[in-house]
């Protein structure tokens, strides 16, 4: 049997897993400012990843033309804050981890 400490330290590690996106882990642990910056952020990355992404497509006809294709050097940003995101997501999974494995 698990004991309370353990069950929350791996409810917060699936809340992590499965709802890092939208904040859930966040809201489970009760902070919901940082929910809401979570939810805010990772939606402002992946909004700005898709229109940076899709600016440098010229149409031709009705068809992409590829050929004339310039990529928008503004999409580094949202690449490099998504990276550290998700570098922090892992950090975080191995704390939780870790107060799984340590839990008395």
């Amino acid at each position: 049997m698990l004991r309370k400490q353990e069950k929350n330290a791996f409810l917060r590690l699936i809340f992590l897993s499965l709802g890092w996106g939208i904040g859930l882990d966040r809201f489970y642990e009760g902070d919901k400012k940082g929910g809401i910056l979570s939810l805010v952020g990772w939606g402002l990355v992946l909004t700005s990843f898709g229109y940076f992404k899709c600016s440098g497509i010229e149409y031709v006809d009705g068809v992409k033309n590829y050929a004339d294709y310039s990529p928008n050097p503004l999409i580094l940003i949202p690449t490099i804050l998504g990276i550290y995101g998700f570098i922090l997501i892992i950090r975080k999974a191995f704390r939780l981890s870790k107060q799984f494995e340590n839990a008395e």
